[in-house]
């Protein structure tokens, strides 16, 4: 399927792993300019070379997504035309809320909200001009259904998703769209953690956590990250342009609600 992408410049924020590297992927396979972001110089490199083994025009910033000069760069290896922009951040590590003191608790706000809206806030303009825009905000399926030891990742998530609901409306008029995905259980390196953090809360071993996570998901499996990287280039299409301030969860039905 052509998603009419092609030529268009996309800026995927903590794109060297998972789910983020899914969705440059994605991007990169519709005939997109991809520029990855990650912390670890040695993967983003390897995430970019295999990348570029497909024929894909990828180009690379290294660093914190939540500082200013990363930001910058972000922009500037687009050639200053930020078509696409997909906000991702790691989440902070499973905890009991009461274990959370204030440092803690605005370092979350700060990489899951605050970090993606001064984003939003320098693209957008520019899409708006040049009448085509899609952002998308890699957010959790916590933010439907909250989970415990999640509760820093999910109120700031819902922070996000509000702030940004209200913005989707105030620029769709421009062809820009703001959309979210929310991820259930994929199979990413953060996987492990959560089992981990399930094992030692329910006191059991690490593959009986494992067993109970994928017994409760109707698909009877986690996802692959390939799944989600072809949902976020579908809300990327130039033909998506009617989708906006919308949470599309992926989590193989464990959700048991119907809104």
């Amino acid at each position: 399927m052509d998603l009419g992408l092609t030529g268009r410049k996309a800026i995927v924020c903590a794109s060297s792993h998972g789910l983020g590297r899914a969705c440059a992927t994605a991007l990169a396979q519709a005939g997109t300019t991809v520029v990855l972001n990650g912390r670890d110089a040695a993967a983003l490199a390897a995430a970019a070379g295999a990348l570029r083994d497909t024929g894909a025009d990828v180009r690379t910033v290294a660093g914190d997504v939540g500082e200013e000069r990363v930001q910058q760069a972000l922009i500037e290896a687009a050639d200053g035309q930020v078509d696409i922009l997909v906000n991702n951040n790691g989440g902070p590590p499973l905890r009991d809320f009461r274990a959370l003191d204030g440092e803690a608790i605005h370092a979350g706000v700060d990489a899951n909200m605050v970090t993606p809206i001064r984003l939003v806030q320098k693209v957008i303009d520019g899409m708006i001009e040049r009448r085509f825009g899609r952002i998308v905000c890699i957010t959790s399926g916590s933010v439907k259904a909250p989970v415990p030891g999640l509760d820093l990742s999910s109120g700031a998530r819902v922070g996000l998703t509000g702030f940004l609901a209200g913005v989707a409306r105030q620029v769709a008029h421009a062809n820009v769209t703001i959309n979210f995905l929310l991820p259930g259980l994929f199979e990413t390196r953060r996987l492990a953690g959560v089992h981990a953090f399930n094992a030692q809360a329910n006191g059991m071993s690490v593959e009986q956590a494992e067993a109970s996570a994928r017994d409760r998901i109707p698909a009877k499996r986690f996802g692959d990250p390939r799944e989600f990287g072809d949902a976020c280039a579908f809300l990327c299409a130039s033909s998506s342009g009617f989708m906006t301030g919308q949470s599309l969860l992926i989590d193989g039905g464990a959700y048991p609600g119907v809104l």
